[in-house]
């Protein structure tokens, strides 16, 4: 490696992606989403599945994961820098909105299982930490599969009626008691499909510092690892 890394592990809805965000901001790094690319992925698959009159699931089933890399590379899928981090672009626009579909959401999971999507996908965050990039990344196997030397791994987690009760909040509407139970539900079926499939399953590194986030508001969480991250890299 050549840049620093700051490896945030997790389940869905974990707050991974907004607090690495924020690490990279306190300390002048640049956030790398590795979800982004997984979604970016995704989306081409179901475009071009649906060019070919699939939808869904079947987009997915219906393509070659070759068929899905190439029609990525061809309509231009990368990580363009933003100042603080990167955004997807897909044909030359920005691609941030439409990666957080809901039909995105639903299929990205059986798309970042297959061996040679998450190859594609490391290769090209494992490429911006080489050209020098000091970098917070976020995704279910920074620290044990993509980075495995990493300067410092946190492990975020909650409880998953916090996260639910979290992701409801984030679409800006109110929590009811039956919303919260199935969120809750949809969040342990992923964190079970996540945690055994056979490809980089969810697991925290042997080296990671635990953080659960359940009782604690987002400034501390951030806080916390802040302070673990400066005297690490406090003389480069």
């Amino acid at each position: 490696m050549s840049g620093g890394v700051i490896a945030i592990d997790g389940p869905s809805a974990s707050g991974k992606s907004s607090t690495a965000r924020a690490v990279a901001q306190a300390l002048g790094f640049s956030h790398l989403d590795s979800g982004s690319l997984y979604r970016g992925v995704t989306l081409v698959a179901l475009r071009e599945g649906s060019r070919r009159g699939l939808q869904g699931a079947a987009a997915v089933a219906g393509l070659s994961p070759e068929t899905i890399l190439r029609a990525a590379e061809d309509r231009g899928l990368m990580l363009q820098s933003d100042g603080t981090g990167f955004s997807a672009y897909l044909e030359g626009e920005p691609a941030e909105d439409a990666l957080r579909s809901a039909e995105v959401t639903a299929t990205v999971s059986a798309i970042a299982a297959i061996p040679v999507v998450r190859e594609w996908v490391n290769s090209r965050l494992r490429a911006m930490v080489r050209a020098g990039q000091d970098v917070v990344v976020d995704g279910r196997d920074i620290g044990t599969v993509v980075f495995p030397e990493a300067d410092l791994k946190i492990f975020l987690t909650a409880s998953p009626e916090a996260r639910a009760g979290r992701r409801i909040s984030q679409r800006g509407v109110a929590i009811q008691p039956g919303h919260l139970d199935a969120e809750t539900a949809a969040l342990a079926a992923r964190d079970h499909a996540d945690s055994t499939r056979e490809v980089a399953p969810l697991r925290p590194a042997a080296d990671a510092v635990h953080l659960d986030t359940t009782a604690m508001d987002f400034a501390e969480q951030v806080r916390f690892i802040v302070e673990r991250a400066r005297p690490i890299f406090s003389g480069r």
